[in-house]
């Protein structure tokens, strides 16, 4: 990998975010943090007669971010532009420059760091609010459901806080974070670092990074590549590093020419 011809954006450029998407990202906060103390009030009452349940459905949601935000940061790594309209300098715009620039996002405040993320789980808070627990002989499923899924967009939310955590320089985190990143029950700052190896192709999990082992030794995001290179042309990373290298080291790629989403040949 060491002799990859990266080319990658400058950091200065992609630095900032436009003020109508920092709007979005407050309103955001604002209705996520309603919607999530709605929904532990509604559960609350079944905290003592459902206990291992709710405990069950908290755990599940735990587990089920980390893949949740290995996913969404491998679609936001690997595919699109910040030239796209609308998602392109709001949500895609943060990966690229985190990529040039890892320490930026520990300058970031609270709204920068949390509000996309409080924006994604907006809706999945709203469908775990209105499902109704109280009734009928499925109580208990809908129960579990309403808690994991409450759950999980909870540590979505938490992860990019976590991220930002895991590039902070040393003595800057909170004793408390510090433990927790020790005994790997957030993402530590060690294990992320493979994510950050030239080209970044890799350990995309960063909640606590518990997937990303198995996930990298199934070849996941690999063959995910592969399956989408192969129906679409598109190359995987060329926004990111640049399309020479991006075709170095695209997956289910030829010598031949590669033809891109917009039919020009390479």
């Amino acid at each position: 990998m060491d002799n990859l011809n990266l080319k990658m954006r400058d950091a200065k450029e992609l630095a900032g975010t436009p003020k109508w998407f920092r709007a979005i990202e407050v309103g955001s906060i604002l209705t996520f943090w309603s919607l999530v103390g709605a929904v532990i009030w509604k559960v609350k009452p079944h905290f003592h007669d459902s206990p291992w349940l709710v405990l069950s459905g908290f755990l599940t949601g735990f587990i089920m971010a980390d893949w949740v935000s290995g996913l969404v940061h491998w679609l936001a790594d690997t595919w699109g532009s910040v030239e796209m309209p609308v998602i392109g300098k709001s949500l895609l715009r943060p990966f690229r420059e985190h990529h040039v620039d890892q320490k930026a996002m520990t300058h970031h405040d609270y709204i920068e760091t949390n509000g996309s993320n409080c924006m994604i789980s907006v809706p999945w808070a709203l469908g775990a609010f209105l499902i109704p627990i109280n009734a009928g002989p499925y109580h208990w499923f809908s129960l579990f459901n309403v808690v994991w899924i409450t759950s999980m967009i909870f540590w979505v939310m938490m992860t990019n806080q976590f991220h930002k955590w895991a590039h902070m320089d040393d003595g800057r985190a909170p004793k408390i974070v510090t433990a927790l990143q020790k005994m790997h029950l957030i993402l530590p700052p060690a294990h992320h670092h493979l994510h950050h190896t030239a080209p970044f192709d890799k350990y995309y999990c960063i909640t606590t990074g518990w997937l990303n082992w198995p996930l990298t030794k199934l070849g996941f995001f690999k063959g995910l590549e592969r399956l989408v290179t192969a129906t679409t042309g598109i190359i995987p990373r060329k926004d990111d590093i640049g399309i020479d290298a991006a075709i170095a080291i695209a997956p289910g790629i030829n010598d031949g020419p590669v033809v891109q989403a917009k039919g020009e040949e390479v």
